[in-house]
């Protein structure tokens, strides 16, 4: 009772003490997910430039919803930052050059962005200023916000005029000058004639190379090897499939709808015998209650059955089915309902009497009778002169597809129409030349102007079942991937994978903004988790697919910076390993001719001709730039020091020169220069104010 006194002599005290933790809770959380970090509030820096939030989000939103549905959000996130990243840079540009434009740049622009608008053309059907400025006048005294958006537009034909002299003036900066249009001519087409002498780097062994000789080798060129942060992952990936039982049992239940069965009917509360699939009678109200796939019932040619069973399927009589057969993933049992000779394309043309109450007909007066007396006297009149049909389907068809070539169709293929009354029509072979058929489009009067012969077809309805993992098959599945999850973080992931002959599939250097994982698709969670600051190396989770589950694993977590010596080790071992073998070479190289340098080294003098600066490449189809390079500094006749090339280490000796003749003019090769230099202007321009800009990248934060 002491006890029970002091602690309600104290219960304020608590109270405070508890709400005060609970509150630091919660704040921690806010700050550390949604609240007061820095990098919160904007997307990304460029410069010192914020990119809003706000503003990032709702480009986001319209590059999604103009993809209509094709675009994933990291897809529209990342297209969105590198627009907003080009427009930051290039209005950085732009404000420092003080580029100003006129009136009349900002009018051509809005010119060719508003030409095929009908808000700003004149009688003629023109593109008209004085149009334009009416139309905007009218705006901004109607509708201010209208008028806002409208001078948005004119802002950004500015930028873009600005845009257009910025891009100018590089491009004007980058032309080729004369002197190096003879250059690039020289390059092309003075030759050389040389013996060389190669020693292949194999020929010194495998050379080790360390991790320290990585390591220093990286900090010399911190430049090309600075990279992006990433993750390393492994993951396993639990399939969710129907199992044998399941397809088993799939089967079992499309032959029970075969059959007929009892059921009872609440209306006459007694037990009925209902037909099963092979009997019944109403092939529709059947399939559209029981089958996992669409009903449809429609002639069909023999190759347009399945291969693999349209042996079986053709050769049934009508009222006998054949099944179940399995086909893409689900069992089937198919009725033959009838069987005819079809021709498979027909020559038609048609006129569409359409009503008020058809799809097509909404601005029309004409009523259902109206339409089908208007159908039955163009039948009258055609029947008594043929020529009058293309006249007619001008003036009546509201088929604005053919109504101006007469109505002509042109041969219509059976196989590639869907069943209807029109084509059911036109298919017939005992339907008459000339016909009226009622659709819902309206009354088509239809010409059958030419056949091709008949052949045998059968009219089929399938009933289908979907081979589906069943409740237990997935619960199984679940506790499957869940008992892994928990013994992989205990056991270790890579063991208890091997225990079970499960695949690990390994995906490494994930960049923070990627989804696509090697095997899985687009994974956008699991790239997220992999970043988030809490998430360790070697931790584990579970992730739900639609398919299935994904059990993944951090393995690495790689900074932003330096490469890692593990990481670069594949790209620079090489590298290294080259020069070292290239020392080897030279160091042992001795003899002052060609033919004592191939003697001591157990090598021969091989011959090149007609080698040049453009295309240096030696016998074997090997391109050795440096090697051609410097024979090209040699004098006639001199044997070189060793060069290391691309596959070996060279002495070369050049026997032969011959210069090509000078031109009157190198102009042509500079404007080749030129306008090759010009097509990449803008690409390098924005590659090299990427790399010279400070860029922080925040969309990991948000996305």
């Amino acid at each position: 009772m002491a006890v029970l006194n002091k602690i309600r002599q104290r219960s304020v005290f608590l109270i405070v003490i508890i709400a005060l933790a609970l509150f630091s809770f919660v704040l921690a959380d806010v700050i550390r997910n949604s609240g007061f970090s820095k990098n919160q509030s904007n997307v990304g820096v460029v410069n010192g430039n914020e990119i809003s939030r706000e503003d990032f989000a709702r480009q986001v939103e319209a590059v999604q919803r103009n993809g209509q549905g094709n675009v994933t959000t990291a897809q529209a996130v990342n297209r969105v930052w590198e627009n907003k990243l080009q427009e930051t840079l290039l209005d950085e540009q732009l404000d420092e050059l003080d580029i100003e434009v006129g009136q009349g740049q900002i009018n051509n622009i809005l010119k060719r962005q508003f030409t095929g608008n009908q808000n700003f053309m004149n009688e003629a059907g023109l593109f008209d200023f004085a149009v334009m400025r009416e139309y905007v006048a009218n705006l901004k005294a109607t509708s201010p916000e209208a008028y806002q958006q409208w001078l948005a537009v004119e802002e950004s034909a500015a930028k873009q005029a600005k845009a257009s002299i910025y891009y100018n003036m590089v491009r004007a900066g980058v032309g080729a000058t004369l002197l190096e249009g003879e250059q690039a001519y020289k390059m092309e087409n003075d030759n050389i004639d040389l013996k060389f002498v190669k020693i292949p780097y194999e020929t010194v062994g495998e050379i080790e190379v360390s991790k320290d000789e990585i390591k220093s080798y990286l900090k010399d060129h911190k430049d090309k090897y600075e990279v992006e942060a990433s993750r390393d992952i492994q993951y396993v990936f639990f399939e969710e499939k129907a199992s044998v039982k399941d397809d088993a049992d799939t089967k079992v239940a499309l032959e029970k709808l075969m059959k007929d069965r009892e059921e009872y009917n609440e209306v006459s509360q007694a037990n009925e015998m209902l037909d099963g699939f092979a009997k019944t009678s109403n092939n529709e109200e059947f399939v559209n209650e029981f089958s996992d796939l669409p009903y449809e019932e429609r002639f069909t040619f023999k190759d347009e059955l399945n291969k693999d069973n349209a042996e079986q399927i053709f050769s049934l009589s009508e009222g006998q089915t054949f099944g179940p057969y399995k086909e893409g993933g689900f069992w089937k049992v198919t009725k033959v309902t009838g069987v005819k000779q079809l021709t498979d394309s027909v020559k038609a043309a048609h006129i569409l009497v359409a009503h008020k109450d058809s799809p097509v007909g909404s601005d029309l007066e004409r009523t259902k009778e109206e339409a089908k007396k208007l159908a039955d006297s163009i039948v009258t009149q055609v029947k008594s002169n043929d020529s009058l049909f293309a006249n007619l389907a001008k003036d009546y068809s509201s088929d604005t597809t053919s109504k101006e070539n007469g109505g002509d169709l042109g041969w219509v293929n059976y196989r590639n129409t869907t069943s209807s009354k029109f084509i059911d029509y036109i298919f017939d072979s005992s339907s008459e030349k000339y016909g009226v058929v009622d659709t819902e489009y309206g009354y088509h009067v239809v010409l059958i102007e030419e056949a091709k012969a008949t052949q045998k077809a059968v009219k089929v309805v399938t009933l289908s079942k979907e081979i589906e993992p069943s409740e237990k098959t997935t619960n199984d599945l679940f506790a499957t991937t869940t008992k892994f999850e928990i013994a992989a973080a205990d056991k270790g992931f890579d063991e208890v994978a091997k225990e079970n002959s499960y695949e690990v599939r390994p995906v490494k250097g994930i960049k923070a903004m990627e989804e696509a994982l090697r095997g899985i698709g687009n994974q956008r969670r699991i790239v997220q988790w992999s970043f988030n600051e809490e998430t360790a190396t070697g931790d584990i989770r579970r992730f739900d697919l639609p398919n299935g589950y994904v059990v993944a694993q951090v393995t690495a977590k790689n900074e932003k910076g330096l490469m890692s010596v593990e990481e670069a080790s594949a790209t620079v071992t090489p590298i290294i390993r080259k020069e070292k073998q290239a020392k080897m070479i030279k160091d042992k190289i001795s003899g002052s001719t060609l033919s004592e340098i191939a003697s001591n080294q157990k090598s021969s003098v091989e011959t090149a001709s007609a080698v040049n600066l453009s295309s240096p490449v030696l016998p074997g189809a090997t391109s050795e730039p440096k090697v051609v390079g410097a024979a090209f500094f040699l004098e006639k006749g001199k044997v070189s020091k060793p060069i290391a090339g691309e596959k070996g280490v060279y002495v070369v000796e050049v026997t032969n020169r011959t210069e090509a003749a000078p031109l009157n003019s190198y102009r042509m090769i500079a404007a080749r220069k030129t306008k090759e230099r010009a097509a990449q202007a803008t690409t390098r321009l924005v590659e090299a104010l990427k790399s010279s800009a400070e860029i922080e990248d925040n969309r990991a934060n948000f996305y």
